[in-house]
C-alpha cells in the first residue's frame, strides 16, 4: 500500500515538474524576444504551448499571426464597406493586396514550410517580411490609418515569431 502511494505522489510531482517546465520554456523564450509580455501572454493563451519545444512555440506564434491577419482582411473589408473617402479607400485596398497576397499567401505559409522542413532562416526571413508589410500597410495612408492597431499587432507578433525562429539556428 504503502508503495502505491509513493507511486501515486512521484507520478504527481514528475506532472507538476513537467508544467514548470514548459511554463519555464515559455519564459525563457519570451524573454529573448523584443516584447516579452506579449510573447508570453500569446503563447500561454495557446494550449498547445504546454507541450511545445522551441520550434513548436514559433509554429503557435505563426499560427497566432495568421488568426490576426485573418481578422484584419476581415476588418479591411468592412471598412472597405462603409464607403470611406477615396484617400482612405486606397489605403484599405492596398493593404487588403498586401494582406491577401504577401502576408496570407505567401509569409505565412512559407514560414511555416520553412518551420516544418528544418529550414529556420527561410521562416525567420519570412517572418521579418509579414513585419514589414505590415508597416507596407500602414504606410499607405495619406493620414491616420483606421487599421493602426492591427497593422502594429502583426509587425510585433512577426519579430517575436523571427526572434523564436532566430534561437532555432
Amino acid at each position: 500500500m504503502r508503495s502505491s502511494i509513493f507511486l501515486v505522489c512521484l507520478m504527481c510531482l514528475s506532472l507538476t515538474q513537467i508544467h514548470v517546465s514548459t511554463a519555464d520554456l515559455v519564459d525563457d523564450t519570451c524573454k529573448q524576444t523584443p516584447n516579452n509580455d506579449l510573447c508570453v501572454s500569446t503563447l500561454h493563451g495557446d494550449p498547445r504551448s504546454s507541450t511545445a519545444d522551441v520550434a513548436g512555440l514559433a509554429i503557435i506564434m505563426v499560427d497566432t499571426i495568421k488568426t490576426k491577419a485573418t481578422a484584419t482582411v476581415a476588418q479591411i473589408k468592412a471598412l472597405l464597406g462603409s464607403n470611406p473617402d477615396p484617400k482612405t479607400k486606397n489605403g484599405l485596398d492596398g493593404c487588403l493586396m498586401i494582406y491577401r497576397n504577401e502576408i496570407l499567401n505567401t509569409d505565412i505559409p512559407s514560414a511555416m514550410e520553412g518551420l516544418q522542413k528544418g529550414n529556420p532562416k527561410s521562416a525567420e526571413q519570412y517572418m521579418n517580411n509579414a513585419a514589414d508589410d505590415a508597416n507596407t500597410c500602414e504606410g499607405a495612408f495619406a493620414g491616420a490609418s483606421p487599421i493602426t492597431s492591427l497593422n502594429y499587432n502583426i509587425t510585433d507578433l512577426s519579430n517575436i515569431a523571427s526572434a523564436i525562429i532566430n534561437l532555432l539556428f
